[in-house]
């Protein structure tokens, strides 16, 4: 018999989380069934997305939701074998038990000196989420000029070296100048810290006095009604996500920008990465050998012990991490 460490959720959300919201539970598991296996967590993933989804998606003493990458202990099914690996989403606990339906083994041949955490994020799904929105929603061309905002994060970073690697100008904003410096590490063109700029208008046309063909937006609020003011005509915008607003305790109201989105004929689409799961195995490879080549930086901010779990969701939701934000059990 193993034992299961689990992370619930206690209370829902009342603004920011806090620590009394979360709640370890310990349950034995059972032996696996024929076409079972039993999993064991390696790296965990903590991502913005947990909090919207928390609200939306669980009850009160659930167990968090969440992506994992796991080591098969014991295996009664011939697809997974023991001593594999597979990213599943099985939420925040240390084993689980699956009947395999659910789970997505680790690319045959990984290389041994790239870690295996990074199947939760650059060769995961926020690798997957940027390259798709740069290609399939944007558009993005050669030539062109890209805004992504909490570019340093595991999503934009991605965002704005993929744009390079297609020869574009890549303006990003990031909350330190730390992340600031990280972006130009990375290559960015123009970078800026919005926490400390007077004008918000000001700095993102000094970036591209021009304006901006695209779009990549991962923070909402305010900051997504004054850049829509900076696209060109028939300027594009993927809505990856909204983080400012996550954690309000009511929906934001206010006067949005209608009149612009309709003069300038902006096309704005939100998406998940989900709708283009079909070519997962082809982009995973394409993510990966830009990694290899080194066009493609993968860094993480990992957070030891599954006891921290909650700290660093809550650290990655204040923004302490540059790039992608990663539990080690």
């Amino acid at each position: 018999m193993v034992q299961a460490k689990s992370w619930v959720l206690v209370k829902h959300f009342d603004g920011f989380p806090k620590d009394s919201d979360f709640a370890i539970k310990v349950e034995e598991l059972p032996e696996p069934k024929d076409g079972e296996v039993l999993l064991e967590a390696i790296f965990l993933s903590v991502d913005p997305y947990m909090r919207l989804f928390s609200k939306m998606h669980m009850k009160e003493g659930d167990v968090m939701i969440g992506t994992q990458l796991a080591k098969v202990i014991q295996s009664k099914n011939s697809a997974f074998p023991v001593g594999s690996h597979v990213v599943t989403s099985c939420g925040w606990t240390t084993h689980s038990i699956s009947d395999g339906k659910e789970l997505t083994p680790v690319m045959a041949d990984w290389p041994e000196d790239v870690s295996l955490s990074l199947a939760l994020g650059a060769i995961g799904m926020p690798g997957l989420t940027g390259l798709y929105g740069i290609e399939e929603v944007l558009g993005l061309k050669e030539g062109e000029t890209l805004l992504v905002n909490a570019a340093a994060g595991a999503v934009g970073s991605v965002v704005g070296q993929i744009a390079k690697i297609k020869g574009c100008k890549v303006v990003g904003s990031a909350g330190s100048e730390a992340k600031v410096a990280f972006l130009k590490e990375l290559g960015f063109d123009e970078a800026f810290n919005y926490k400390t700029i007077t004008s918000l208008e000001e700095a993102l046309r000094k970036a591209s006095p021009d304006g901006y063909h695209c779009f990549f937006d991962n923070v909402g609020g305010d900051f997504s009604n004054v850049a829509l003011e900076q696209m060109k005509h028939f300027g594009r915008v993927a809505l990856c996500g909204s983080i400012s607003v996550y954690n309000d305790s009511f929906p934001q109201t206010g006067i949005f920008p209608h009149t612009t989105i309709n003069h300038k004929e902006l096309k704005i689409q939100g998406f998940w990465d989900t709708q283009w799961k079909h070519k997962d195995g082809e982009s995973l490879k394409r993510l990966m050998a830009w990694c290899k080549q080194g066009k493609l930086q993968c860094r993480e901010h990992v957070t030891k012990g599954f006891e921290n779990m909650p700290a660093a969701f809550m650290g990655m939701l204040r923004g302490d991490n540059i790039g992608k934000a990663i539990v080690a059990v």
